[in-house]
């Protein structure tokens, strides 16, 4: 007899025996992680960007004598670009326009060259001569460190052998014939010859008017690309000579206030002075370092009294800090504040490319950059690093 309770023979396995088995399948690897399209397109884009800059770099150093003229016409065009504007809408002809704003500035140069360089090659000529009574009116102040360095001579000249010392004959000096007047020559004529080609340059800039833009929208394929590069165009030219012509401005501002400030204190040649602290706050950082010590010498060559003496010198610094830290920002907005990290970098790679030059154009070509970043979306990023810490992506439209 067969129990009730057995199950039959052709019966299935349970369930739980078919979970139990091991299973002969290996397991599938996780995918790889791809990286993201986007992120490829920006790093392909930073990559090329990377190599024109560092073309053009390779350009400029080894083609200064052509890059430095027009580079200094491009940007003295920008900033006179709103005069003829000006002009324009008080219905001047363009090319009549640029040629009375380009004569105006000729004969402002003109002017300061005769009021300001002549007090200036003055004041340097005389100033090897000065120095020996700067020592006499301020030899209580500096008898202790002279004692001191005299003591330390001293001690550094004893000879423990006494009568150890050897004559040594003296050599005849042959004075050669020296080439110091062909090169002052040279270096003159090669700087007469700069001055021109900046100012033919500005003129034809200027007079050009709008044909550049005009071309520019002839090559463009589609409507839409014409409409694009005429507005990109004119946002560019528009925020880049309201820059410079704003700096401009407010240098011109600050050396009328400077001289001012040291005409109440009695300074000797405050024009002279005003003219000199607006051309060098054109450089950033190394301008006003070098314009407070030269202010501070001059005040020392002027006054008996210490304190009077640097009182110009004090004055110049906080007019500075005014000027800097309020004054400006104010007039350019937040759109035109830059990385201070950026901005003295860009420094001192433009004065190590072109010297005195460079260190004029660093802050108008790093503004250039910056402004046609913010116009180009695919360098946003560039434009993000060249802002200030406060600004963003989002601020910079």
């Amino acid at each position: 007899m067969v129990p009730l309770c057995s199950p039959p023979e052709d019966a299935a396995p349970p369930a739980s025996a078919e979970l139990a088995e091991p299973s002969l399948t290996p397991p599938t690897p996780p995918a790889p992680r791809k990286i993201p399209i986007q992120f490829k397109d920006r790093l392909t884009t930073a990559t090329q960007i990377a190599i024109l800059i560092l073309a053009v770099v390779a350009f400029g150093y080894a083609a200064h004598a052509v890059v430095l003229p027009v580079l200094l016409a491009w940007v003295i065009s920008m900033t006179l670009q709103p005069l003829v504007r000006w002009l324009r809408a008080g219905h001047v002809p363009t090319p009549i326009g640029a040629a009375l704003v380009v004569l105006a500035v000729l004969v402002v140069m003109a002017f300061g060259a005769m009021h300001l360089g002549k007090p200036a090659m003055d004041w340097l000529q005389s100033a090897p001569e000065n120095v020996p009574r700067l020592r006499q009116k301020f030899q209580h102040i500096i008898r202790p460190a002279a004692q001191l360095h005299e003591a330390a001579a001293k001690v550094g000249s004893l000879d423990p052998v006494e009568g150890s010392t050897k004559k040594v004959p003296v050599q005849p000096v042959e004075v050669k014939d020296s080439h110091v007047p062909t090169t002052v020559y040279s270096w003159t004529g090669n700087l007469l010859a700069s001055i021109g080609e900046t100012v033919a340059l500005v003129f034809l800039l200027l007079a050009a008017g709008d044909v550049f833009e005009q071309k520019l929208v002839r090559v463009m394929p589609t409507l839409r690309d014409k409409k694009q590069a005429l507005k990109l165009s004119q946002e560019i030219q528009l925020h880049i000579s309201k820059y410079l012509f704003s700096v401009g401005l407010v240098n011109v501002t600050f050396g009328a206030v400077v001289g001012l400030v040291f005409h109440i204190l009695n300074m000797p040649n405050a024009l002279m002075w005003g003219g000199v602290a607006a051309v060098i706050n054109f450089i950033p950082y190394f301008g006003p370092v070098v314009g407070v010590l030269l202010v501070g010498i001059g005040g020392l060559f002027a006054f008996d009294s210490l304190g009077q003496a640097l009182l110009p010198a004090g004055a110049y610094l906080v007019l500075h800090l005014v000027e800097a830290n309020a004054v400006t920002p104010f007039v350019l907005g937040r759109r035109f504040m830059l990385n201070p990290v950026v901005i003295f970098v860009a420094l001192i790679f433009c004065i190590w490319l072109w010297g005195v030059t460079g260190a004029l154009l660093a802050m108008p070509l790093l503004v250039t950059l910056k402004v046609i970043c913010e116009r180009l979306p695919a360098l946003a990023t560039v434009s993000e690093f060249l802002s200030s810490q406060n600004s963003g992506l989002n601020q910079s439209k």
